[in-house]
């Protein structure tokens, strides 16, 4: 099954998920082009998280449908859907990287097992990309003997490892220390000028305004406001939206 327009990387059609009868999401829907930058943002609880685990197909949604360049994710097409899955880089709130292995080797795995490269092909690209994040000397050290900060640079680089067409981020900084938090977001912007396209779920206001292209407003499951990311800021049209810029944004 398609959904052809050639400029849209991402259509999420009316996504519903439950868990133990809470609705995370009802009937939420979202659009990407190929080069948007996507955030989304709202209160805590909100859907955010889940909309874009579903998106990825970390998460099974109840009800709605996801494309990828026009063609359906259909789980019950096993090898498609894994090629699809493919196209899209996840980056995790908690860094998930694998703690018995070095940086390297973090960045290596996935490339020799899921896309069958040689040792020496997923190292080239490997040491590539750690370069472009800044931790190319710490290619030998471990998880744990590094900061947050660090880990999140990591994971960016093992995600673009895999050559995504799309990456996706959860909530990217909110487990670093504030003073981490540029680092990361330097990295994403980096990204964004390069022309990755990207969702973003972010509780960081001024990035969101300054990378966004488009604003998704979630609240309770739905989506309330989409816009791009200034007329958003400088004139949210729905009351809920301008509630929540004035609690979280201060002259």
């Amino acid at each position: 099954m398609t959904n052809n327009n050639p400029s849209v990387m991402i259509q999420a059609n009316n996504l519903s998920k439950n868990f133990s009868g809470m609705h995370a999401l009802k009937g939420a829907s979202l659009s990407v082009e190929r080069g948007e930058v996507v955030c989304l943002i709202g209160p805590s609880g909100s859907g955010k998280s889940t909309f874009l685990r579903c998106i990825h197909g970390l998460e099974k949604p109840d009800g709605g449908e996801v494309y990828l360049e026009g063609k359906l994710l259909d789980p019950k097409n096993k090898e498609e859907y894994r090629a699809l899955r493919n196209k899209m880089g996840f980056v995790f709130q908690h860094f998930n990287l694998f703690p018995n292995l070095t940086v390297l080797e973090n960045c290596t795995f996935a490339q020799m097992q899921v896309l069958k490269r040689t040792q020496e092909e997923a190292t080239e690209n490997a040491l590539s990309y750690l370069g472009k994040v800044g931790l190319l000397e710490k290619k030998d050290s471990y998880p744990n003997n590094l900061s947050g900060g660090q880990k999140q640079r990591v994971a960016i680089a093992r995600a673009l490892c895999m050559n995504p067409e799309i990456m996706l981020f959860d909530e990217p900084t909110s487990a670093l220390d504030p003073e981490m938090i540029k680092e990361v977001l330097e990295v994403i912007q980096e990204l964004a000028a390069q022309g990755m396209t990207m969702i973003v779920v972010t509780h960081e206001m001024g990035f969101a305004r300054k990378v966004g292209t488009k604003i998704v407003f979630l609240e309770a499951g739905h989506v309330i406001e989409e816009a791009n990311s200034e007329e958003f800021f400088t004139a949210p049209k729905s009351d809920r939206a301008k509630e929540f810029l004035s609690k979280v944004i201060y002259d």
